[in-house]
């Protein structure tokens, strides 16, 4: 099993409700287990046209998959939930992005990790830091690039909002 780090994202229809549906669904693909998510925060949005507020988390996951029938498993995934990819850093239904998968590295144009931007994103940075302060990206802490992004925008929903059941 690789461990592998995954970006949730959603600002149409009950984006909550997206979120945790994307957990259930790759805890139910075989060779992805879920270990954690982070609460989930909500997110003024970056970039393209106007558009409503994001809820983000971040999914920690082991799996025996591949890279690219991992990105393949979270596209069906945000397919599932109608996502059309009409308008750049337009509004979604959901949207799952590979941040990170351990020892693996790729400048394909289809999937490029570590993520290219992940270290510039503060709704990427903050929740990773709730399921794992000692995370490393792009050989620097995710707490380091933290001080270096604006986060201001990003603030996590209270009372905190679990997508999965560690007990």
């Amino acid at each position: 099993m690789t461990a592998a780090v995954l970006a949730l994202g959603a600002n149409l229809g009950d984006a909550k409700a997206a979120l945790r549906g994307a957990v259930v669904a790759l805890a139910q693909t075989p060779g992805i287990a879920v270990l954690d998510a982070s609460p989930v925060f909500e997110t003024d949005p970056v970039g393209g046209p106007d558009q409503p507020v994001y809820v983000n988390a971040i999914v920690l996951v082991d799996t025996s998959l591949e890279p690219y029938e991992l990105l393949a498993r979270a596209n069906a995934i945000e397919a599932e939930w109608h996502r059309t990819r009409e308008v750049r850093w337009g509004p979604r239904t959901l949207d799952i992005d590979i941040i990170d998968i351990d020892g693996f590295v790729s400048n394909d144009e289809r999937l490029t990790i570590p993520h290219p931007r992940a270290h510039e994103r503060g709704f990427v940075l903050l929740p990773w830091l709730t399921v794992d302060p000692a995370a490393v990206i792009r050989g620097k802490a995710v707490v380091e690039y933290v001080r270096e992004v604006d986060v201001a925008g990003v603030r996590m929903l209270e009372p905190r909002l679990d997508l999965v059941d560690n007990t």
